[in-house]
């Protein structure tokens, strides 16, 4: 009888100890290095040092490998100084100095950039300076993970690579404001008799006051909910409930929001904002200046969430449009244009993935376009894009492997990569974020 399935032998990863020496960081801070040849990524490691390792991963193109010894430390390597560092999820940099990290984000960059951005006619681009802001916090925005136990609650962040939670008194990049909610807030749930029921917390820095969203799978008893009213109004927070995923109620407080520009952008605490105030400022005031703004310009921006980027850009344009595929987010869009008084923008929603070459505002002109996608990218609209033929294209980005994948459909289509810019909006983690300016003569 034929055979048609033959199976593979399981390829065993040698865990024998092996030495390396790091060459560079990639993209996420990870370092690199060469065994037999092949690249090795090995977390924790920095240009220059030595270690002994264990493949933890081994691929026919590439290897991943944890440090078992360091052997000689690199002069860039500092203390880290959050006293959770080696257990806690969050931050993976914190043994290279802020200075440090900007300039190895800002050279991986260019690196992905220049390699797979780059064709025969494409000119050497502008390196401008990086977007930096204060490297503690700086976040105004966190989640916290809830464990409760026999003994104290657990309350705080995931360890890395693993669902346990490592307890958080204080964290060094989380804004100060919401620090100082951590141990009144531990003490609240840890009373509450429905704590075995609790899902997680969110806690966000509003500019008119401190949010905190509790997720809980089934309602609190009266007792319970008389605790937690009286927490939000001795502590003057933005209180909201969650009872599933997708519904959440004010319990006390006005709805939130922040300022951008002279303007106030209203959110829920389930809405993506940008973690980082300072650099978000300052990243939306560029974006502006590189698509330079005239008061004639058709604006379109896509992926535009509740419009960080879109109402800051109508202010200088004669009309925007700003596209985005969650329903609910082009609700607070519109709302926060109204509440602005910026008849000049209207906002659509639409699945960027699909063909939107027939829907109503895809058919009219638009001389500048502003993308700020996920981290899948934008591949779906990018030929869309091209189609408008507008003057300059700004992409903002949260993965430079996407950008550097998008930016070969404009480049292949005549337009030039001008300037490209790091934004350091996640001090302290592997995050790279960037700007790119695109132009067509």
């Amino acid at each position: 009888m034929a055979r048609f399935f033959k199976p593979q032998k399981r390829k065993i990863t040698d865990t024998k100890h092996k030495e390396i020496t790091i060459s560079r960081l990639d993209h996420l801070g990870s370092g690199i290095g060469h065994i037999n040849g092949k690249s090795v990524f090995v977390d924790g490691l920095l240009p220059g040092e030595k270690a002994l390792v264990q493949l933890t991963e081994d691929k026919k193109q590439y290897a991943r490998a944890k440090v078992i010894k360091r052997l000689t430390d690199s002069q860039a390597r500092i203390k880290p100084h959050c006293p959770i560092y080696d257990q806690c999820g969050g931050c993976n940099l914190q043994h290279l100095s802020h200075s440090g990290q900007v300039e190895a984000k800002q050279l991986a960059l260019t690196e992905l950039m220049s390699k797979f951005a780059a064709t025969e006619q494409q000119q050497i681009f502008s390196q401008v300076a990086p977007i930096v802001g204060s490297d503690l916090h700086y976040r105004r925005c966190s989640r916290f993970s809830i464990m409760p136990g026999a003994g104290k609650l657990q309350f705080g962040f995931r360890k890395k690579q693993s669902k346990e939670i490592v307890d958080v008194e204080q964290c060094p990049v989380l804004a100060q404001s919401l620090n100082e909610l951590v141990p009144p807030l531990r003490c609240l749930l840890s009373q509450l008799k429905g704590q075995k029921h609790l899902g997680h917390v969110e806690l966000v820095e509003a500019d008119n006051g401190r949010v905190v969203l509790i997720r809980h799978l089934k309602p609190f008893s009266d007792k319970d909910m008389t605790l937690i009213r009286h927490f939000a109004q001795e502590h003057n927070v933005i209180l909201f409930l969650a009872p599933t995923s997708d519904d959440i109620e004010l319990v006390h407080g006005d709805a939130p929001y922040y300022e951008l520009e002279e303007l106030k952008l209203h959110f829920s605490p389930k809405d993506f904002i940008q973690v980082n105030r300072e650099v978000n400022k300052k990243m939306v005031r560029q974006a502006a200046d590189w698509l330079d703004v005239q008061p004639g310009d058709r604006v379109l921006d896509l992926f535009c969430g509740l419009g960080n980027f879109s109402l800051p850009l109508a202010k200088r344009a004669k009309t925007l449009v700003g596209v985005e595929g969650i329903e609910e987010m082009v609700h607070r869009a519109t709302e926060n244009a109204m509440c602005n008084k910026q008849t000049n923008a209207a906002f659509y929603q639409a699945n960027l993935d699909d063909d939107v070459t027939k829907l109503p505002w895809a058919r009219e002109p638009f001389n500048k376009i502003l993308l700020d996608p996920a981290r899948a990218g934008a591949a779906g609209v990018m030929q869309h894009v091209v189609n408008l033929k507008p003057e300059r294209v700004v992409y903002v980005s949260c993965n430079p492997a996407t950008l550097a994948r998008d930016s070969q459909v404009l480049l292949q289509k005549g337009y030039q990569l001008e300037r490209l810019g790091m934004l350091d909006m996640f001090p302290h983690t592997g995050h790279l974020e960037s700007m790119a300016l695109f132009t067509k003569k």
